[in-house]
């Protein structure tokens, strides 16, 4: 990308800390640590707001699956008045006083178009989009991605989805039950987000099904007085993590009984081989498997086709239906707008080496959130970035200062 690329209503603006790109969790959590050493930074934000996903894209039921210490950013830690599992607007609220207290103030309704690397003069370029269709062009010795893995709802193809002529929504849309009080709803996808909004749907007295297309663990979310993530990570520190699955699925089937005669398979892998190789996250259960076992929620395999009103399963049953919530999860977009093909694939859009070296590319690209391990691994991310940049903030900003006021003057004649 060159100058010339830029429109009439363009600007450009040099940055002489770290572009962060994403103001959620990942983003506030890399900016307050960096913060802290000294290094200032710019965080662009697409949404009008932190937290976008969190305050427009969940539902109204939601609470945190882990406990609150597994949860935290780093440098200030939840309320003492918080329960274990802080609820949406108690995280958002935390979130918001994150960000006041370590002074972050995210440019809002800036959507970078292209990023890339300008070897010529060693710094990065992002040309991003405001509301206003006005152009900026950032440039910055330090670019940090923290857009996370949940940046864009994945919605499959399903045969005949333009016939059903009911409502069709993905879960980043899903607010409550309310609105299906006495329908039929089938909800698509068996994770801790399927799961939760059958639940909801039961407790506002709809109907729901369950399409379960792919083997799951279930677990209690408390097993022996304890969270079953904490305790997990305790007897990590003591034991193998093949003989910490044996233990959890023992418990797990004495506290739940047999899950695949409910239509609920496990996997081969135990659950913390599963995540840590795959990324996949157990379901952990706050209610939803006794609706199932009670036959309130309906467990189904996965759709063939649709037709008005009817769902045609691969089994042959056909059933009708009023709505279909699509719990499929969400994917990272970085190879949308990221020019890189050394650090980021651009199949998934997660880092190419896995957790804990996927967090530093070449030329000042970072990553945070990228782990598969929730917002404790942002927390880890956050750190080492901070330190790999502080080390030579102080030695560069001088000689940064100087180039930097040339290329406005080349930029901005």
């Amino acid at each position: 990308m060159n100058n010339k690329s830029l429109s009439p209503r363009s600007t450009c603006v040099f940055v002489p800390g770290p572009v962060i790109v994403g103001a959620g969790p990942s983003g506030l959590a890399a900016a307050a640590c960096l913060k802290e050493q000294g290094v200032p930074s710019l965080i662009l934000e697409r949404s009008n707001c932190i937290a976008s996903l969190w305050q427009h894209k969940t539902y109204d039921r939601l609470h945190l699956h882990l406990p609150k210490q597994f949860c935290e950013l780093p440098l200030m830690g939840f309320p003492s008045d918080f329960p274990t599992y802080p609820t949406k607007q108690q995280f958002i609220g935390y979130l918001e006083t994150y960000a006041e207290k370590f002074g972050i103030k995210p440019r809002f309704n800036e959507t970078v178009k292209l990023a890339e690397f300008d070897s010529k003069v060693g710094f990065w370029r992002l040309k991003c989009v405001d509301k206003a269709d006005i152009v900026t062009e950032f440039v910055c010795k330090w670019l940090i991605v923290a857009t996370g893995e949940n940046a864009e709802a994945v919605v499959p193809n399903i045969e005949g989805v333009e016939e059903f002529g009911g409502c069709i929504k993905h879960t980043s849309l899903y607010k409550s039950g309310e609105e299906f009080r006495g329908k039929k709803v089938l909800v698509v996808g068996c994770g801790n987000s399927g799961m939760e909004v059958c639940l909801d749907l039961c407790n506002n007295h709809a109907t729901p099904s369950l399409v379960v297309r792919d083997t799951v663990h279930v677990l209690p979310r408390e097993m022996l007085g304890k969270s079953t993530f904490g305790l997990s990570m305790w007897l990590l520190k003591w034991l193998p993590m093949q003989l910490v699955d044996r233990f959890l699925l023992i418990i797990s089937w004495l506290m739940l009984g047999d899950t695949s005669r409910l239509g609920l398979d496990r996997p081969s892998l135990g659950p913390l081989q599963l995540k840590n190789l795959s990324g996949k996250t157990p379901v952990l259960d706050v209610g939803t498997l006794a609706k199932i076992k009670g036959g309130d929620i309906k467990v189904r395999p996965s759709i063939k086709r649709l037709k008005l009103h009817t769902v045609e399963f691969v089994d042959g049953r056909k059933e009708n239906f009023d709505a279909i919530i699509l719990a499929t999860g969400y994917k990272s977009n970085v190879p949308n707008w990221l020019q890189d093909e050394s650090m980021f694939s651009k199949e998934d859009g997660f880092p190419r080496k896995p957790f804990p070296n996927g967090w530093k590319g070449e030329n000042g690209l970072y990553a945070v959130g990228f782990t598969k391990k929730g917002l404790l691994g942002t927390s880890i991310d956050a750190k080492r970035i901070t330190q790999d940049i502080e080390r030579c903030w102080k030695d560069e900003a001088k000689h940064t200062s100087a180039f930097a006021r040339s290329l406005l003057l080349q930029s901005n004649p």
